[in-house]
């Protein structure tokens, strides 16, 4: 770079005009690294939010050049909701919205409309765990119509989820290597988790799949059965909206040791770049997001 660029510019005005100016003025706005300003909504049922927004916060930092701002709401029922939705404009000013609610029984439409609307007029989102079983009505359990009353949320995560298995280890792969998600990670055994169940996926593309062993559920009286291996999707891309919104979702993520894990926030990281269009095609930050 020129050595005059370094000075102030207060200093260098009085020896630039017009066009100059303007070139300066974008040479040092080059200068500036790019920071992520990161939305995490977290709370609700059956889970240490508390503990898991400060692992997220810290794990994404350090690896993002990125600021995540918390909102966490201690109600741990599943009719937790949160006053940042409350305003038709609450996602401005973020790149991304993390949603690791877990509001099962929050069903007012239009509350989840203006969630809804942020996202599908350009805001991205990661969508973590319980999120997936949030802002549900209706007959949920059944595979929902595109466009009916109670599809949007699932229209915006891309995939249908209704329940999940035990606390038991899964076995993650990548079921698309070559997506830059993906691109170099290594496949893992978690810790005990749980196994959400894909009732169908709608517009969402697998990135990776969990293996876990489930024993069949059974009527009171009746012998048990011996478990077998179940496999359902676990992380997946999705694009919502008339603009293609970028969303990534992943169903892992209940306990505390797996949120921690090193190779969980590499993938949510992963998940969160490819969101915002800074994820390159080798898997690395693009656009100079790198720690």
């Amino acid at each position: 770079m020129m050595p005059f660029l370094r000075k102030p510019l207060f200093l260098l005005l009085p020896l630039v005009t017009g066009a100059g100016l303007w070139m300066l003025l974008l040479a040092q706005a080059a200068e500036t690294p790019k920071t992520l300003h990161v939305l995490l909504v977290a709370g609700g049922c059956c889970h240490d939010y508390a503990t898991q927004t400060l692992l997220l916060k810290e794990g994404i930092e350090a690896r993002l050049k990125a600021r995540v701002e918390i909102v966490h709401n201690p109600d741990k029922t599943t009719k937790a909701t949160f006053g940042t939705y409350n305003s038709a404009d609450w996602a401005k000013g973020y790149d991304v919205v993390i949603h690791d609610e877990c509001s099962a029984d929050v069903t007012d439409p239009a509350y989840v409309k203006r969630i809804l609307d942020a996202h599908r007029n350009g805001v991205p989102a990661v969508n973590l765990h319980c999120a997936m079983h949030s802002y549900r009505w209706g007959n949920f359990r059944e595979p929902v119509a595109p466009g009916a009353d109670n599809a949007g949320w699932y229209e915006m995560l891309g995939l249908q989820s209704t329940g999940h298995g035990p606390q038991s280890p899964i076995e993650i792969s990548y079921a698309d290597a070559a997506h830059p998600i993906a691109s170099g990670l290594a496949g893992w055994t978690t810790v005990n988790e749980e196994l959400y169940n894909n009732i169908q996926i709608l517009t969402g593309h697998a990135i990776a799949k969990g293996r876990q062993l489930q024993k069949p559920r059974v009527k009171p009286g009746e012998p048990e059965q011996p478990a077998k291996e179940v496999e359902a999707v676990v992380a997946w891309t999705n694009e919502f909206g008339p603009g293609k919104t970028r969303i990534f979702s992943t169903t892992i993520g209940h306990n505390n040791d797996t949120v921690g894990d090193a190779r969980y926030l590499d993938l949510v990281c992963r998940g969160l770049l490819w969101a915002t269009g800074n994820l390159g095609a080798d898997g690395k930050p693009t656009n100079g997001l790198s720690r």
